[in-house]
């Protein structure tokens, strides 16, 4: 009998503390060689806001840090689902800082966010493992990957997984990039069920690593302002990122969709991660290009508008919030075929193409 991966449920958290841009008009803005940037602050978030499409975006409370807010999101997702959560084999929790206390800069990964996860949400089961996976921005697809490799392997049936983040913490408010990045988590359960004609499932994955020259294109580095300090932030070079992002990406989409056996055609929507309005734009085009084909207005919800860069939640939660009709213009049906596609710190890139 086949099997397939299936998405059985979904759920996010969503912080409530809102940063507009507006909110930054006060912040002087430094250049990498530690001068003030020329233009105006006013100038940079204007400018900011055509290139990245980003109005807000939300940080977590206080009192709140990157374990909380998974384990809501994952709580929300076994619910979703109806499954026991006394049943789950994994927990898996993609992040890239840990647990950073509100006010520090100093990230706690021991004990692993998985394991604060399944001692919040309470289950028992010492055979549901937990453990963290650290991929950069593709961290929670890369999880979707291998959760669906151990249950090919047949070593899993029903895993948790979550991506989770409070870059709010490690941000160098010296740095224009500063404002692109946000707090929240994502989470879906997936299960390997016994395949029917016409099931949801994964029909195709890829997945790629450029660590020669790209190796450094996201990193952690000194404050712009030069206090100082030892403190590290995390930085980009942005317009390597860009080309590389432009240059890489739609091929791995592309190698994903033939993999899967599936032509541009049939993709009803397309979830990449949102890092920059514009970039996604174009690599949906070139994506498109390889095909010659115009991709449709209605394939890319976004909603890196009001939410920012959230990392490895970005995705989970888009998903989310479509499922749950609450992105305008834009829903899932039965049958529709997704791709799902990523990039970020690596430099690592990976897609997946689902039927839902």
């Amino acid at each position: 009998m086949k099997y397939s991966s299936i998405i059985t449920g979904a759920g996010a958290y969503i912080p409530g503390e809102i940063q507009k841009n507006d909110d930054f008009k006060d912040h002087v803005f430094y250049e990498s060689s530690g001068v003030p940037v020329v233009a105006g602050t006013c100038v940079v978030i204007d400018k900011f806001k055509l290139i990245t499409g980003i109005s807000e975006r939300r940080y977590a409370p206080a009192h709140i840090n990157a374990s909380d807010m998974a384990a809501a999101a994952g709580w929300q997702a076994l619910t979703n689902s109806g499954i026991d959560p006394e049943t789950l084999d994994q927990i898996v929790v993609a992040h890239n800082f840990g647990n950073v206390t509100y006010g520090t800069l100093q990230s706690q990964n021991v004990p692993t966010l998985a394991s604060n996860v399944k001692h919040i949400l309470g289950i028992h089961r010492p055979e549901c493992i937990a453990y963290d996976v650290l991929v950069g921005c593709p961290g929670w697809l890369h999880a979707v990957i291998q959760s669906h490799a151990w249950f090919t392997a047949g070593m899993a049936a029903k895993v948790l997984l979550i991506g989770t983040e409070t870059l709010s913490r490690v941000l160098d408010a010296s740095d224009r990039d500063s404002m692109i990045f946000a707090d929240g988590a994502g989470a879906i359960v997936m299960e390997y069920q016994p395949e029917a004609p016409g099931q949801p499932g994964i029909l195709g994955c890829c997945a790629q690593t450029h660590s020669i020259e790209e190796v450094d294109y996201i990193n952690m580095g000194s404050s712009y302002k030069q206090n100082g300090s030892d403190a590290l932030f995390i930085k980009m070079k942005g317009r390597k990122v860009y080309e590389y992002a432009l240059k890489h990406v739609p091929l791995a989409m592309k190698a994903c969709l033939d993999k899967s056996g599936i032509h541009i055609r049939e993709v009803k929507k397309i979830l990449i991660h949102q890092a920059n309005e514009k970039m996604d734009e174009e690599i949906v085009n070139r994506l498109y290009g390889l095909y010659d084909a115009t991709p449709p207005q209605d394939v890319m919800p976004m909603s890196i508008q009001w939410l920012g860069n959230s990392s490895v939640a970005t995705i989970p939660t888009l998903y989310h919030l479509i499922r749950s009709n609450k992105v305008a213009g834009h829903t899932i049906a039965d049958g529709d075929i997704i791709l799902f596609a990523s990039v970020g710190a690596g430099m690592n890139i990976n897609a997946v193409c689902y039927r839902a």
